[in-house]
């Protein structure tokens, strides 16, 4: 599970700003939410099911989440890179101080009632520092430590030895001891590819995350359609036939622009999803079922649901940590609240998955929904560099209206518009 996640001098963060799932002590007093949104670790601490990031347009929201998704990324992928071949990293552009300072990401995480703690700084050209970290109960061990081409390791990395003269200077130690099979940079290597990272207003790339998530785990299909019948939709049924065929059983001339889709290299996903409502004869007496095709028929937003419940349910099903930017892009609030009430609940998530998702939406700000650790904010300062700050933060009671001093600005995070009323000419 996640615990806290740091990152420096990229994108429109210039400082050092930290996310964390680790549950406050001062944000208790609603016995419900303490009950169903927070899942004790150990003795020492407790994590947050999820966490709500809010902040005005172009504030930083999700360059957190890029963040995150290029920390994922090159510890995946960056024994891939060739020598000459350059680190695909933006960092922060906005001030001298950091133009030769390099990027810095650390991620803390619980692994077999272990936490880890790693982290990196790289420039576009090298990997400047890299570390990993160990706590079994209490004592932190160092598992390796690394600056520039200088590398030590303990006896935890069974194939240090092997890959240390093989680790290039554009690419991770980690990244490159996993690739030689070491069973602990596996482990750390397989929990990162469980973060799942999907963006909630790129509809096409999401719809077939699904479909791709259907043909592989196809006992989801029965779960989604129960649930989006119970979701009122006016969808009294579904049909969900979604599988992979090779691209050479298509005709010769298919287009260029689907072969050379990322997801369609070497299979072709194909789907066929229909709905079924009631229909009505003229006394307004139900006579049988009408189908519809999904991706013709269906309004988008009913499409998005469809789509975000198969990453949903994957993650509740697998203890995963799915992070979502834009949840609320084209879902009504309720539908929003009904898939973050999955995760806030004992009876739906009893294997402790994360959601984390950055949103617009301040009809979910409730001290109903979230306690005050769970919500977080992006502003930017006078520099145009982001700062990451939670509501536990302020001194104010857990049952005050959220939404309200939201909107009003107590907590910043909000645009401030000028005066519009000149905008158009005589």
């Amino acid at each position: 599970m996640l615990i806290e996640f740091s990152v420096g001098n990229y994108r429109s963060f210039k400082d050092v700003v930290t996310l964390s799932m680790v549950a406050a002590d001062e944000a208790t007093g609603n016995d419900e939410l303490d009950k169903n949104n927070v899942f004790k670790v150990n003795q020492n601490f407790s994590l947050l099911k999820s966490a709500a990031i809010y902040g005005a347009n172009a504030s930083g929201k999700s360059n957190l989440i890029l963040a995150l998704y290029f920390m994922q990324s090159f510890v995946i992928n960056s024994s891939k890179l060739q020598i000459t071949d350059k680190i695909n990293l933006e960092k922060f552009r906005l001030s001298s101080e950091t133009e030769d300072k390099p990027s810095f990401f650390k991620i803390v995480f619980h692994l077999d009632n272990k936490i880890y703690e790693y982290s990196f700084e790289v420039t576009q050209e090298r990997v400047i520092s890299e570390g990993l970290s160990c706590t079994p109960k209490t004592r932190k061990t160092n598992i390796f430590s690394r600056e520039k081409d200088i590398i030590k390791y303990s006896k935890s990395l069974l194939k240090g030895k092997d890959v240390k003269d093989l680790t290039k200077k554009n690419t991770l130690f980690l990244s490159i001891a996993a690739q030689f099979n070491d069973p602990l940079a596996g482990k750390i290597l397989l929990w990162f590819s469980r973060l799942k990272i999907i963006s909630g207003s790129q509809f096409e790339n999401l719809r077939q995350l699904s479909l791709d998530y259907l043909s592989r785990e196809p006992n989801l299909k029965n779960e989604i359609v129960f649930l989006i019948k119970k979701l009122d939709l006016s969808i009294k049924d579904m049909s969900v036939e979604v599988g992979r065929t090779s691209l050479d059983n298509f005709h010769k001339d298919i287009p260029d622009r689907v072969k050379n889709k990322e997801f369609r290299l070497d299979n072709y996903i194909y789907n066929s999803i229909e709905t079924y409502h009631e229909k009505y004869d003229l006394e307004g007496r139900i006579i049988g079922l009408e189908s519809f095709q999904m991706n013709k028929h269906e309004s988008r937003g009913t499409q998005k649901i469809f789509a975000l419940l198969a990453p949903v349910l994957s993650a509740l099903k697998k203890s995963e940590v799915l992070i979502i930017d834009e949840l609320d892009s084209l879902l009504h609030p309720l539908m929003a609240i009904a898939i973050i009430g999955l995760f806030n609940s004992k009876i739906t998530n009893p294997k402790n998955a994360q959601l984390i998702f950055a949103t617009h939406d301040v009809n979910l700000l409730s001290n109903q929904l979230f306690r005050r650790d769970q919500i977080w904010f992006t502003e930017k300062n006078r520099q145009e560099a982001t700062d990451l700050y939670s509501l536990v933060e302020f001194d104010i009671d857990n049952n005050a209206s959220f939404e309200q001093d939201y909107i009003q600005g107590r907590y910043g995070a909000i645009p401030f518009i000028g005066d519009l009323s000149k905008v158009i000419g005589d």
